[in-house]
């Protein structure tokens, strides 16, 4: 029997059929994904480790060598390379392709919990992971301005408002601030007038340390009642710390203002960014492997007016630049 038979003896069931088939392959290249290669991302995640004041021996013998060697066992893990510097370890882990993302990342918070014991006791906060692709460029960057707000609150609003809701959008695999800025309190100590008092600055780091802990206050037991002491001992401004009490010489206090100058400033003074000749917070965003660009964009764009009714009116948010403006090209 010829194949094309009951075609030809059938013209117009034949016609219908084509023009069925074409209406299906319209309707079908509307939901076809757009990307600028095809789509061949390994599962990739990125382990990072802060332990202010340690120097890069110190970061791979006792952070970044106990989390490798956990981090070793687990199945499907194709390459590992890792990366310490002064107060920070970054390890990239890939995976094959026959293992999901999100079945990695159970993997890394295992290890990790695992590698618990064997990291620092004095560690400020456990390792943080991300399910992004170092090599990959961010697919778009915001900038914040503004020009009667300093930029320690501005970032303080990018943080608490812009990346939180950001990171939790599907697709999104890290959202990364720039310019550094975190606000801080700064204190400039003066040798001098420490040693008029007799002492030193381990003294007034212990001081500092022990005044600024959120420890349990305990609670009232009674026969009907029981209350619970709540206090939160830390403190958060300048002028907090100014009044506080380093020692007692010959009776009276010592506070730190007598002996050191307290502001309100950056973390690191040494680190900034621009937006053409303006002084401004960057926020970058990179997706998670796997996730198609155009459709995470546009997801953070549907997001952007929102987060912007919910910053002052003074901040200024600006697009600076989209990768998807390439792709659709």
């Amino acid at each position: 029997m010829n194949p094309s038979q009951p075609f030809i003896l059938r013209p117009v069931a034949t016609t219908l059929l084509m023009i069925a088939i074409m209406l299906c392959g319209l309707l079908a290249f509307r939901f076809l994904p757009v990307a600028a290669l095809p789509e061949v991302d390994y599962p990739t995640i990125q382990v990072q480790t802060f332990y202010p004041g340690a120097s890069p021996d110190v970061m791979t013998s006792s952070v970044t060598a106990p989390l490798e060697v956990q981090f070793g066992q687990m199945p499907n893990l194709n390459q590992m390379s890792s990366v310490s510097s002064v107060g920070a370890s970054v390890i990239t882990l890939q995976f094959g392709l026959t293992i999901s993302l999100d079945v990695a990342e159970q993997e890394v918070q295992a290890a990790i919990n695992a590698a618990g014991n064997l990291l620092p006791a004095d560690l400020p906060a456990p390792p943080i992971y991300a399910k992004v692709n170092p090599a990959d460029a961010p697919i778009l960057t915001l900038g914040l301005t503004s020009k009667t707000m300093p930029l320690t609150q501005v970032e303080d609003f990018v943080d608490t408002r812009l990346a939180q809701k950001i990171s939790q959008l599907p697709g999104v695999g890290l959202v990364s601030i720039s310019g550094g800025q975190r606000p801080a309190v700064r204190i400039r100590a003066d040798i001098r007038k420490l040693a008029a008092y007799g002492l030193n600055i381990d003294d007034l780091r212990t001081t500092l340390g022990n005044a600024n802990i959120n420890t349990p206050k305990g609670n009232f037991d009674g026969a009907m009642r029981a209350y619970t002491i709540n206090a939160n001992d830390q403190i958060r401004n300048a002028n907090d710390y100014r009044s506080l009490i380093v020692a007692y010489k010959n009776g009276s206090p010592v506070r730190l203002s007598d002996v050191g100058d307290v502001i309100d400033g950056a973390q690191n003074d040494k680190l900034g960014a621009w937006m053409n000749e303006t002084p401004a917070i960057i926020l970058n965003i990179q997706r998670q492997p796997g996730a198609n660009v155009i459709s995470v964009v546009e997801g953070i764009k549907a997001l952007l007016p929102q987060l912007q009714a919910s910053l002052p009116a003074a901040i200024d948010l600006d697009i600076l630049t989209d990768r998807t403006v390439t792709i659709r090209a």
